[in-house]
């Protein structure tokens, strides 16, 4: 009876554990150097030699950042606190800050994130590859995030 029990038992937890054969290989897209690059130069023209640009990836790691010749040093470090914040939060940053506002106000004490408009995620269907900020545009965060658009809009045939 007890090399039953032991019997049994240990068939259940070899059931329970999950097999090696059922490991999967994550295939997922990811912004490309060149996509950041054509991205950045795209909204940098739109929005002027005031304005910088960043570009995340997937992981919200910087892929590009270009600084308009007129742009001021903190202009780097907002830019790319809203591309991570749109990619991290699957949404324009405007729209998170004004979400944000009544409500998960415990989101903006998290490191990197930033409650300001100028930042737009990067997607593949509902599928969130990276995200672009901008900062320093003339007419403020509603002209950052339509430049934002611009350059997403240059990669769009790559985004499908």
């Amino acid at each position: 009876m007890p090399f039953r029990l032991a019997t049994a038992a240990m068939l259940a937890a070899l059931l329970l554990v999950p097999s090696s054969g059922s490991a999967q290989v994550l295939m997922q897209r990811d912004v490309s150097l060149r996509m950041a690059l054509t991205i950045a130069e795209a909204a940098l023209a739109e929005c002027g030699v005031n304005t910088s640009v960043a570009v995340v990836d997937r992981a919200g790691r910087l892929r590009v950042f270009l600084q308009g010749d007129g742009a001021s040093p903190h202009n780097l470090e907002l830019a790319r606190r809203k591309a991570y914040t749109a990619r991290t939060f699957r949404q324009t940053s405007a729209a998170w800050a004004k979400l944000t506002e009544t409500t998960n106000a415990g989101q903006r004490m998290l490191a990197d994130v930033i409650p300001l408009g100028g930042g737009v995620p990067i997607k593949v269907g509902e599928d969130t590859i990276g995200g672009v900020g901008l900062s320093g545009a003339p007419m403020g965060q509603a002209q950052e995030e339509a430049c934002a658009k611009a350059g997403i809009a240059k990669v769009a045939d790559q985004l499908r």
